[in-house]
């Protein structure tokens, strides 16, 4: 909440389903127009060179203000306010770095800006270590007195009563300096997958029923996973898998490490698990969690229901997991970029003026990186954590459906951005993750119900009805099952149990089988597919995966209630999403109207899923 819990990969918000989708190929000749203008940020590479200087000398100079937080509010002030703006220019200088790097990873001095940018996190925060202990010993008392004497403290007093509320897992300031100098190298997993997984790793080439040659990247493999010729889905999906297969002791190792760290993190503070430290900067009940799983695992029949309407309109008798990704309908409608710019314009309208005019602006500016290209990184993400600064949106458009939809995702993300930076300060501009999937989900359900409702055949609207469905597959049921596979990863090592690539395969094809209906003859997981758990770069990144699922639930929820009491609950929705981090994630929802402790929101997703399914039903009757 506060500035020690900036990190670049909180701000970077990347869609969850699956991050590559997009063929990686030579950008088109008219890419200059699709892509985002750095300059806004800095105006030269030597520009960032020298804020960087800069900067480090600055972070010098913060223990200047050591042993003064308690002498009185001007003070505290004083301090708060230049490491607050010195945390802003690191932000800054972050994004700048990173996005230039995923513009082609392949690119060495742009990976070693992204690196250094993280040592001057690490710089930052090693100097900064001493904030917390000092705060601590202030106490409470004294530091509310101060904060009713100085209308000045207003924007660091969520931040300093959040403090507050970790003593408990606090350590002395040496313990505080030695976290921080090792939160750097703990955090190496990630970029060791990120250069494996996207840059280094070989690629195998399949020749398919058409008699074209594909090599198999990411981006390709997301591509032809698609196709409507279920051997050549089959032989992308042994070629492919049988690749990653190759590298499963690497990738066990390099996730082990994450998850070692993680639990050093954990134990060091004094968390009584994994799950309960990555909770609790949220101040999010475990509840959430718990609810989460055992809701979706009482809905895995509602699951397989439609897995098992797949297989009919498929014709399949013995569908297979390499079928899960084939196309329904023969529907295979197009959206251009200038496309995906009306639709969304045209499908978010429910969300008021406010929300449309950012959306027009954004679109008539320099904000994305929209088209695939060689070495640039797959996926798609928002990044907003430059406060001075629009949003930054990476993209790898394909002009079919999910481009469609990931575009209005993603915008979701950068409104959200926009709204928040309208309405808080830079203090409390770090949203949770938590609210931000629910802005782009929201998004997403909006876009559903707008090409459903405009759908010109019967095939089209059976077609939209299947994208809310796979929607929901890949987004509620997948990320649950994302995240039970993490909190069994996680109790395995805080049990000092070996993690190698081998258990965690066996393991993730375990619930692949349970969620997909495997031993009820719904949907057959072949063991040589299970190694897929090494292709999700999100295990990198905590328990994040739980976000998406509840942001499905709680999306669908509110997209509903602004479809059905149009202003009232728009306001809501707006709200929500001008808050920022001004309140927890879980007390936003609650004023919001949703309670995910309860099962209400989630039974409301199952009861959307039912509808659909009876409608797609109906139409197949009709045909």
């Amino acid at each position: 909440m506060w500035f020690l819990s900036f990190m670049r990969t909180a701000i970077a918000i990347c869609l969850a389903a699956l991050l590559v989708y997009a063929p990686a190929t030579a950008a088109p000749s008219g890419a200059s127009e699709g892509m985002w203008d750095l300059t806004d940020l800095y105006p030269t590479a030597a520009a960032w060179e020298a804020e960087k200087v800069s900067v480090s000398k600055d972070i010098a100079g913060v223990s200047r203000f050591k042993g003064t937080l308690g002498r009185d509010a001007a003070s505290l002030r004083k301090a708060f306010d230049a490491i607050s703006l010195l945390n802003k220019r690191i932000a800054r200088l972050a994004v700048y770095a990173s996005l230039k790097a995923d513009e082609d990873v392949r690119i060495s001095v742009n990976q070693a800006r992204n690196t250094s940018a993280d040592n001057l996190y690490a710089q930052f925060t090693e100097a900064t270590a001493w904030v917390r202990p000092e705060v601590l010993s202030v106490g409470a008392q004294k530091i509310e007195s101060f904060i009713a004497a100085d209308p000045g403290l207003k924007p660091h007093a969520f931040g300093l009563r959040d403090m507050l509320r970790g003593a408990p897992h606090a350590l002395g300031e040496e313990g505080e300096q030695l976290m921080a100098a090792a939160a750097n190298p703990l955090g190496q997993p990630q970029n060791v997958y990120t250069i494996l997984a996207n840059g280094e790793m070989p690629f195998p080439s399949v020749t398919l029923s058409d008699g074209k040659t594909v090599k198999l990247s990411d981006s390709v493999y997301s591509l032809y996973r698609q196709s409507r010729n279920r051997d050549d889905r089959k032989k992308v999906f042994d070629a492919f898998w049988s690749t990653y297969k190759t590298y499963e002791g690497t990738f066990g190792a390099n996730l082990q490490a994450q998850l070692m760290g993680q639990a050093f993190n954990a134990k060091s503070r004094h968390y009584k698990s994994d799950l309960d430290a990555e909770l609790f900067a949220d101040n999010m009940p475990e509840g959430v969690v718990r609810t989460l799983i055992s809701e979706v695992n009482r809905e895995l029949p509602t699951f397989q229901r439609y897995l098992k309407l797949r297989a009919r309109m498929l014709g399949l008798k013995d569908q297979a997991y390499y079928d899960v990704y084939a196309p329904l309908t023969s529907v295979s409608n197009t959206y251009s970029v200038d496309d995906a710019k009306r639709i969304t314009l045209a499908a978010l309208a429910p969300l008021g003026e406010e929300y449309l005019g950012i959306l027009r602006q954004g679109f008539a500016a320099h904000w994305m990186n929209v088209y695939p290209h060689d070495g640039k990184r797959s996926g798609a993400y928002m990044n907003g954590g430059a406060y001075d600064v629009h949003p930054y949106l990476l993209l790898n458009h394909n002009n079919d459906y999910y481009s469609l939809s990931t575009f209005a995702h993603e915008w979701g993300h950068a409104v959200h951005t926009m709204l928040t930076k309208k309405n808080q300060p830079f203090e409390l501009s770090n949203y949770a993750t938590f609210v931000a999937e629910t802005a782009s989900i929201g998004n997403e359900v909006l876009l559903q119900n707008y090409v459903i409702s405009h759908a010109k055949t019967k095939e089209e609207k059976l077609a939209f009805d299947n994208e809310v469905l796979d929607g929901i597959r890949t987004t509620y049921f997948r990320q649950t099952l994302f995240t039970e596979f993490l909190i069994t990863a996680h109790s395995m090592v805080e049990k000092g149990e070996p993690v190698t690539g081998e258990k965690l395969t066996a393991m993730y094809c375990d619930l692949l089988k349970r969620y997909y209906g495997d031993a009820k003859g719904v949907m057959k997981i072949d063991p040589k597919y299970c190694i897929e758990w090494a292709f999700i770069p999100h295990f990198y990144r905590g328990f994040y995966v739980y976000n998406y699922a509840t942001s499905q639930a709680g999306a669908t929820y509110l997209a509903d209630d602004i479809t059905r009491n149009g202003a009232a609950a728009q306001k809501r929705f707006i709200d929500l999403l001008s808050a920022g981090a001004s309140d927890y994630p879980y007390n936003l929802f609650k004023k919001a109207g949703i309670d995910f402790a309860t099962p209400a929101v989630h039974r409301a997703l199952e009861a959307r899923m039912n509808k659909i399914m009876d409608d797609m039903e109906q139409l197949l009757a009709e045909k």
